[in-house]
């Protein structure tokens, strides 16, 4: 029998009422796990058992937070503190993305002695800072992380302006590795003493690092914030010069390697000459100098600008006839007890003909260079006029 217009109705209700509850049960969250407050405990205490101070099985705290990050700082709070600490000590115990194992446990250290009340200087800070430069450590503005203490604290102990420690500690500074503490801190004492904007700061460190990285006995003894500056605009357009030599050679390589059908290749230097680089270390002394000459081939945008920097000429002016092997530029030197002294430069032509060989400033090669050059040019077959 046919149901009724009433039955059917009801029947549609039923079913609209079961796939309402289907859909409840399915969105419908799972119970919360509590929060893992022994996980914490053990992730805390993992290496630093022996400094433990409270019960760790007594802890009952009175968190909700399920984060681990947070459960981590309740827990070294309990295990290891007798004090409140600045919060920079304690995100180790948050985030430590990024950190060594060495770092990481040296952190964990300083936080315990710390908030226990210890000596941070015995525990090994003193190897960087001192004790007035300890207590500003302890007790920055707040918002600077690990690092940044410890260049606000650095840059406190220079100047009584609270402002310009705080943009030394913001800057690039910070970044740099503690191994060189002792270059960086001169910095950080230079701007203490010549005050510029944080941007300036930023600047004026990268080019102090591209030269402590190429001279490790660089100082600033002497130098003002106007020569420094003169020094970092003409680093940057050497850097600009470097960036058209090595975008002129990709287009040539490229080009090159489309003619012969090749897929590109990661190589940063042209071809050049096909001629070895020389060395010869005499038995006397040639123009009073005992050591080891060489002469080496310049294959690179880098080496071509160093080249023109050191010896104040323009050969990086050639890089186009380097690049598309109308000539090859060579450099003469001299290497003895740990140094090298840079000589000659030389061009030589596509028939390995040297058609420029010029000293620092342009000057003309000296008898024992001339020498020298001689030897290498019979030894390469390499025409001298």
């Amino acid at each position: 029998m046919a149901h009724s217009l009433i039955q059917r109705r009801q029947e549609a209700e039923r079913a609209r009422a079961e796939a309402y509850a289907r859909s409840l049960r399915h969105v419908s969250q799972r119970t919360r796990p509590p929060p893992d407050f022994e996980k914490a405990i053990d992730e805390v205490k993992r290496g630093f058992a022996a400094d433990v101070l409270r019960d760790a099985s007594a802890w009952k705290p009175k968190l909700k937070t399920r984060d681990a990050a947070r459960l981590r700082v309740a827990a070294a709070r309990y295990l290891f503190a007798r004090y409140p600490v600045a919060e920079h000590l304690e995100q180790i115990w948050i985030d430590c993305t990024g950190l060594g194992a060495d770092e990481i446990a040296l952190r964990k250290r300083w936080y315990i002695v710390a908030a226990g009340g210890g000596s941070l200087h015995k525990a090994g800070a003193g190897a960087w800072l001192s004790r007035k430069e300890i207590h500003a450590f302890l007790n920055p503005p707040s918002g600077l992380g690990f690092e940044e203490a410890i260049w606000h604290a650095i840059a406190r102990s220079y100047t009584d302006d609270p402002g310009l420690a705080l943009r030394i500690a913001r800057s690039g500074i910070a970044a740099t590795p503690r191994a060189q503490l002792g270059f960086w801190r001169e910095v950080a004492r230079f701007f203490c003493v010549h005050p510029t904007t944080i941007e300036e700061m930023g600047d004026i460190s990268d080019y102090l690092a591209h030269r402590h990285r190429r001279d490790r006995t660089f100082s600033l003894k002497g130098r003002t914030l106007a020569s420094l500056g003169r020094q970092m605009r003409a680093w940057h357009r050497e850097l600009a010069t470097i960036a058209r030599i090595e975008a002129a050679r990709r287009r040539v390589e490229a080009a090159r390697n489309r003619a012969l059908g090749l897929s590109a290749g990661p190589s940063n230097s042209w071809p050049g000459a096909p001629i070895a680089d020389w060395s010869w270390s005499p038995s006397c002394k040639v123009g009073g100098k005992r050591g080891e000459f060489v002469v080496i081939q310049l294959r690179t945008a880098v080496d071509l600008v160093a080249e023109t920097q050191a010896m104040r000429h323009c050969v990086a002016s050639y890089a186009a006839k380097c690049i598309a092997g109308h000539a090859s530029i060579w450099s003469l030197r001299h290497r003895s007890a740990g140094t090298t002294e840079r000589m000659l430069t030389i061009e030589l032509d596509g028939r390995f003909r040297a058609v420029q060989v010029r000293g620092f400033a342009n000057r003309a090669p000296r008898a024992e260079e001339r020498k020298v050059l001689e030897r290498w040019a019979r030894a390469r077959g390499v025409a001298i006029p």
